[in-house]
């Protein structure tokens, strides 16, 4: 009997560590459309988040040919494409980030890694000076608690970069109502908002501050997805099955999408949670306000 049970279990870590090791080193896209009368002209973006330095092919090759093949209007990032790691390589993210800049404009949003770097430079030493000047180099500069406004598509990019003290592990630190106007403004009502907010958690306020979509990562789909229940297990500030750990969410007629990310730091786990690419279309539409359907 035991050897039976021992037989089976050794099987089933076997095929979990080959599909472990199969989701780790893959991604998927999804598709989202979204309708809205403010948005002036039909437009697609992809959205990048979590890559950590993961490298899909030499150079990156697979993703950019992935990414190339949507024909997108513009790149947006929800942050974290390196690791704050002493001694970690650039060259991966700002190589992307430079194929990327040569085609599409690109607008993005620091994530906890990015904004580690700049607030600990003792620990990271220039890290976040070199990234900065590369991405200058390529002609990209960070959204950091400012906005673009995109008059020929109606829309506005708000890139939010909140204290570090939301990313504290085990609880959540509470955020005040004002804070997001505090950093950000009042939000412009007369065009369709788009905030790149990496850390999902507060959805809520994102949404109380008036973000019609919300783009953010961080959870990186929970690692673990459960089969069949589609739910992920464990969130990267130590807390089990996540609300937010990958997929729509909704709140007051707002929208959230949480990417599951492409790449992994820490613990290197992806089981049955492969990378994602998601690929947003935008599109006008008469009378029609915060109407979203998936494909």
């Amino acid at each position: 009997m035991w050897n039976i049970i021992f037989t089976v279990c050794a099987v089933l870590a076997v095929i979990c560590l080959w599909i472990m090791i199969y989701d780790g080193n893959r991604f998927v896209v999804r598709e989202h459309v979204f309708t809205d009368s403010r948005i002036r002209r039909d437009f697609r973006a992809v959205v990048l988040a979590d890559l950590h330095n993961k490298r899909y092919g030499k150079e990156n090759e697979r993703l950019l040919e992935a990414i190339r093949r949507q024909k997108p209007d513009m790149i947006l990032v929800a942050g974290d494409m390196l690791n704050a790691r002493p001694g970690e390589t650039l060259d991966i993210a700002l190589h992307l980030m430079g194929e990327l800049a040569k085609d599409y404009p690109v607008y993005y949003g620091n994530g906890n890694h990015e904004q580690r770097m700049e607030l600990y430079p003792g620990t990271y030493k220039d890290m976040a000076e070199r990234y900065a000047e590369g991405l200058h180099r390529i002609g990209i500069t960070p959204l950091v608690n400012v906005h673009v406004r995109l008059a020929d598509y109606g829309i506005t990019i708000y890139g939010a970069q909140i204290d570090r003290e939301y990313y504290g592990r085990f609880t959540a630190f509470p955020m005040a109502e004002e804070y997001m106007q505090s950093l950000l403004g009042r939000v412009d009502k007369s065009s369709y908002s788009i905030l790149l907010a990496h850390n999902p958690e507060y959805f809520p306020q994102y949404a109380a501050w008036g973000a019609d979509l919300t783009l953010a990562g961080h959870n990186h789909g929970g690692m673990v997805r459960i089969p069949f229940m589609g739910k992920g297990v464990a969130s990267p500030k130590i807390r089990f099955f996540p609300k937010y750990d990958g997929g729509r969410f909704e709140e007051n007629g707002k929208v959230m999408l949480v990417s599951r990310g492409l790449g992994m730091h820490t613990i290197p786990v992806r089981l049955f949670n492969p990378g994602e690419l998601l690929v947003l279309d935008f599109k006008s539409g008469r009378g029609e306000r915060g109407n979203e359907s998936l494909s």
